[in-house]
């Protein structure tokens, strides 16, 4: 502490020997800053106050039926942004500020400067703004605040606006967008259930379900075949053992090959009958109409065989050795009877064989078609979730559409953001700045301030030692010793003499910005 004081003294007496530069300094700057403080041009406020107005009627009525913006936030961003280059670009054109500005230079000056000058203030409630403008000339002042009121208030509507447009705009593009999709997966969808109608059916489920009735009707037929063929192969044991009668020969060969075959002829009939009725329920690939044919066949291959044997009985009664005797070797009707017998069994046994291939067939088909169901299940409930995802996304587009559209228009009509200007602007008959009577003082004691830096530099270029201990610090040398300066009266009375001076030359500097400030005082309030 001691160290600090030391040092603190050695530089006031340093200074102090040069004094008078300091104050030479001061006298000579003083007047300056003086001048220049009065000389700065006046510039004039002017200011108006605007009210937003964020309660409406509609509000509460179209909760949930339609957007509600955030009126507030949205005017407190409004309220950062509005001093933004586009709209003090605008607020320039509008308040004729460009007129004299011919170059870009001049142009981005006046942007700059414009932009400084603007100001958008909370008046201390929510909603309450206060816009200002500052200038050399009043009425432009004036000019610019009311450019500035017009601008907020149509930034508030019409950014607004415009952002709801764009708001619909992209809504409408998306709509777009998702209707292509859902009409692409509805064709997908379409083709797939088209192309695998007969595999997919009702559902898996059903599937199997199918698949099983196939399986028992097989093996329902399979049985039906067993017995079938049982009753045949006992018929033809039977037939085997029967022997055909000698009958009289009473009939010409003629007639006897001419002689119709009842037995034959109505089972034919009959069954050409059931055959038609059958092609009225089914197709000619029915295991049924199969084996109707099959039986209609083999009755006429049996009626034909039985037509040729009579005819070559009659011939050999005609041209045989035994004619005399009249006998001839007639059908026996019993053995006819079991020859009839066996022929629908054998065509009821190619039916059931008919059939047992038909579902043998349908069985192996949805047996490998099981295989893929899996797969046709998956790839069928992915082409489901695209089209539910793309209907949902789309419906909801579409309600969203409709919620801004009518937020837009409520906005418009309903007046949910209403400006209210409570202050006009006016033109302002005093400067607001520059503030001369705090600026005079501060001035004054500038000017003595930069008195004291000019002493001090000087004292530090051109050092004086007036202790030994700096100077033994200074040079690193013993000092031996220090004369002491002995003042007589002349020397003490000018000493005294110059510190009057000193100090009248400094309490003169303080007076003279002290009067100009009381002058500055009296002009204003003048």
């Amino acid at each position: 502490m001691e160290d600090i004081l030391r040092q603190l003294s050695v530089t006031l007496r340093g200074m102090w020997l040069y004094r008078w530069w300091g104050l030479a300094a001061a006298w000579i700057v003083g007047p300056i800053i003086a001048a220049v403080v009065y000389l700065l041009p006046d510039r004039y406020e002017s200011s108006a106050r605007v009210y937003v107005d964020t309660q409406s009627i509609l509000k509460p009525l179209m909760s949930g039926l339609a957007v509600q913006p955030n009126v507030d936030q949205q005017i407190g961003i409004l309220s950062r942004t509005l001093i933004s280059r586009p709209n003090v670009e605008k607020l320039i054109r509008m308040a004729d500020l460009d007129l004299a500005a011919k170059t870009k230079e001049d142009r981005e000056t006046l942007v700059i400067n414009v932009t400084k000058a603007l100001q958008i203030r909370e008046a201390g409630r929510d909603n309450l703004y206060t816009l200002a403008y500052t200038d050399t000339d009043p009425e432009r002042a004036k000019r610019v605040v009311q450019s500035m009121v017009s601008i907020f208030v149509e930034s508030g509507l019409g950014d607004k606006r415009k952002d709801s447009d764009t708001a619909r705009r992209f809504i409408e593009e998306q709509i777009k967008a998702y209707e292509q999709k859902l009409i692409e997966a509805e064709n997908r969808l379409k083709e797939y259930k088209v192309r695998n109608m007969g595999t997919l059916g009702a559902g898996g489920q059903d599937y199997f379900r199918k698949m099983s009735e196939v399986s028992e009707q097989l093996n329902q037929a399979k049985l039906a075949l067993r017995e079938a063929e049982n009753s045949r192969d006992a018929l033809k044991r039977q037939l085997s053992g029967e022997e055909s009668v000698a009958l009289p020969e009473k009939m010409s060969s003629a007639s006897l090959a001419s002689m119709p075959v009842p037995e034959l002829d109505d089972r034919i009939e009959s069954m050409k009958k059931s055959l038609d009725g059958l092609l009225l329920k089914y197709t000619d690939k029915h295991p049924d109409v199969v084996g109707a044919r099959k039986v209609i066949e083999e009755l006429e291959a049996q009626k034909s065989a039985e037509l040729q044997a009579r005819r070559k009985a009659a011939a050999s009664a005609a041209s045989g050795a035994g004619a005399s005797v009249g006998l001839s070797s007639n059908v026996n009707p019993v053995f006819q009877q079991m020859r009839l017998s066996l022929a629908e069994a054998e065509a009821n046994v190619a039916s059931l064989r008919a059939r047992v291939a038909e579902y043998d067939s349908r069985l192996q088909a949805l047996g490998a078609a099981s295989r893929t169901l899996p797969q046709l299940e998956t790839e069928f409930t992915q082409l489901n979730r695209d089209y539910d995802i793309n209907k949902k996304n789309y419906d909801a587009l579409v309600a969203r559409r409709e919620s801004a559209t009518m937020a837009v228009e409520m906005g418009a009509t309903s007046g949910v953001a209403d400006f209210r200007l409570i202050d006009p602007p006016t033109v302002p008959s005093k400067p607001s700045a520059p503030n001369r009577l705090l600026l005079m003082p501060a001035a004054g004691l500038a000017a003595l301030l930069i008195g004291g830096i000019v002493s001090f530099l000087i004292s530090q270029i051109r050092p004086v030692f007036s202790d030994t201990q700096v100077l033994r610090e200074v040079t690193g040398l013993a000092v031996l010793g220090a004369v002491s300066m002995i003042g007589d009266s002349d020397r003490l009375r000018n000493q005294r003499r110059s510190k009057v001076f000193f100090l009248g030359g400094v309490g003169a500097l303080v007076g003279l910005f002290g009067a100009m400030t009381v002058w500055l005082l009296l002009a204003r309030v003048g």
